[in-house]
């Protein structure tokens, strides 16, 4: 054969695997669609329902082949899904239960790693190495399952704000932990501590620098809709590949960071920093980009589960997945329940709620992170054997976890009074929201008409249509409290914190002028944080038991005033 034929024979292999592969994903996000649907008219959780369609999806063959690695999953699905996530998550509240967030995600996931790890040992009499490795992988909750169960779900913010941020953050320690179990022959705790410090820092750092890059130049000095969007879509997959390929690029084969951390921080970045800094319309565009390409990529992820799992593969080896299952459930009961106490005896003022602590443990999903780093683990690390039971021991907890407790956590959290929200108070967020709009509209046109871009006539033509509105709104949302005097507590701590938050970027401003010396700037800001963590422990007084202040403001004559200050 010719070198001409060779190479048009290659080519056109590579073009008939191009092929297969797009013919794959456009059949799944076709199948996510149907599902999506149904799953919606049947209130069936969509991601269990995509698991459950990957499984009959399996049967086709061919039309859905993708070759599934761990590079597929956290180098392609996750970064956009952990960046979509973080850029909601508020960093005033995620840094208020810090001491819970990385209690759970540092001390729980070591404990759990060792603890799962004696256990599958001892009782399946797996290599010490392989079982430490199953207990790293299968001890850290998965962002992508919990994040996507939580949204659907209504969670009260704390709840979502503790769950999501252990969740972001123990997949560092698992990656490390893996890594670590897989080359135990060279094991040490202090050698462990210094990689573990050196792959968490290294990734903060990446993602910190980048965040802050993007959100300082590209945000906040560019007012373009599609240069923002591509920028954050280039930082969420940039940041991930500079940490975990930082050591090529500097000439040191042997040094990683972490990629989820610096996806995470590039997240926090953006989302607390530099979303402020665009402008509305850019916003919006950001916002819808991400909401699609999240339901995009979380399709493909639980479609992936459901393909990757053999269920043949798990009755033969049942007894070894049904220890498992109840192992990673105790384990995972027991660490809530006592790093609870102790985050509590940390932080007297910010205990978590005895209902919030059993969603928690229900709460705990694996699913692809966990799924990603059992495919790491291959017949050059253990026997044939080994592997096997590692794989199938995985499948079954993602699996029970994903079909168990995603369909019954929605009837735990109805049943703790902590599920959605009452049709009154989405209502209320509904007339809330169209008074901002319309103020905001109204705002837009006497800006216009002041800078002479819209005639005066016009302008005072559309301001009186923006005025009846505001009028009718306003009068909507007062009948709507009058019927619902209890919305009136959640009204005001809102106003409360925009109010506050307002002081906080006058501070700024003053600040910045020159008109007042440092430590007066330092004595304010004090002032103001105080408040604010004030004004954060009613909030999650309301969210956990809205009773006795509801009871409060009904018994003060002057309520407004009473609960404002």
């Amino acid at each position: 054969m010719s070198l001409t034929s060779s190479v048009l024979a290659i080519l056109a292999a590579e073009e008939s695997a191009l092929l297969r592969q797009e013919t794959a994903a456009i059949v799944l996000l076709a199948i996510a669609a149907v599902v999506a649907v149904i799953a919606s008219r049947l209130k069936f959780p969509f991601t269990v329902a995509l698991v459950i369609a990957g499984f009959a999806a399996s049967t086709l063959g061919e039309l859905v082949a993708v070759e599934v690695s761990p590079d597929l999953i956290l180098a392609l699905l996750v970064p956009p899904l952990l960046f979509e996530a973080t850029l909601h998550l508020p960093w005033g509240k995620l840094k208020a239960d810090l001491v819970p967030v990385l209690l759970m995600a540092l001390l729980g996931t070591l404990v759990g790693t060792l603890g799962l790890g004696y256990v599958v040992h001892w009782s399946l009499g797996l290599p010490l190495a392989a079982a430490f490795a199953f207990g790293a992988l299968i001890s850290a909750t998965d962002p992508v399952a919990v994040i996507a169960f939580f949204k659907a779900l209504g969670a009260p913010k704390r709840l979502s704000v503790l769950v999501e941020g252990e969740s972001l953050f123990n997949d560092a320690v698992a990656v490390v932990a893996v890594g670590l179990a897989l080359s135990a022959a060279s094991f040490t705790v202090s050698g462990a501590a210094v990689d573990f410090l050196i792959i968490s820092a290294g990734g903060l750092a990446v993602g910190l620098i980048l965040g802050y890059l993007v959100s300082a130049v590209f945000l906040a000095r560019v007012d373009d809709p599609l240069i923002e969007t591509s920028t954050t879509l280039a930082l969420a997959y940039g940041s991930f590949l500079l940490a975990e390929e930082f050591g090529k690029i500097i000439g040191q084969d042997d040094l990683h960071f972490s990629g989820i951390l610096a996806v995470v921080t590039a997240g926090l970045m953006v989302g607390n920093v530099g979303m402020k800094n665009t402008s509305p319309s850019t916003r919006q565009t950001l916002e819808h980009f991400w909401e699609l390409l999240t339901f995009l990529v979380n399709s493909m992820v639980f479609l992936v589960i459901g393909l990757t799992i053999p269920p043949s593969l798990l009755t033969q080896e049942i007894g070894a997945v049904l220890i498992a299952v109840v192992s990673v459930l105790v384990f995972r009961a027991g660490l809530v329940y006592v790093l609870s106490f102790i985050s509590s005896r940390i932080q007297p003022n910010r205990r978590i709620p005895v209902p919030y602590r059993h969603v928690m443990v229900w709460a705990g999903l694996r699913g692809a992170i966990s799924l990603a780093l059992v495919l790491t683990i291959t017949t050059d690390d253990f026997d044939p054997e080994t592997v096997t039971t590692l794989q199938t021991m995985t499948f079954g907890v993602v699996l029970f976890t994903l079909l168990i407790q995603g369909t019954t956590i929605t009837a735990l959290m109805r049943r703790l009074g902590l599920s959605g929200r009452a049709d009154n108070e989405l209502m209320q967020q509904r007339h809330q929201a169209r008074m901002h709009m319309t103020r905001a509209g109204q705002s837009e046109i006497a800006r216009l008409g002041a800078n002479g871009i819209l005639f005066a006539d016009m302008a005072a033509s559309l301001g009186k249509t923006y005025q009846r509105d505001i009028r009718e709104q306003s009068i909507e949302l007062r009948t709507h409290f009058s019927q619902h005097p209890e919305l009136e507590v959640a009204m005001l701590l809102q106003a409360r914190r925009e109010a506050l938050t307002a002081e906080k970027t006058s501070l700024s401003d003053i600040v910045r002028s020159g008109l007042i010396e440092a430590s007066v700037a330092t004595e304010l800001s004090v002032e103001l944080d105080n408040r604010l963590a004030v004004l954060e422990l009613l909030e999650d007084r309301w969210e956990s038991d809205p009773i006795p202040l509801i009871k409060q403001v009904g018994k003060e004559p002057d309520r407004t005033q009473k609960v404002a200050k």
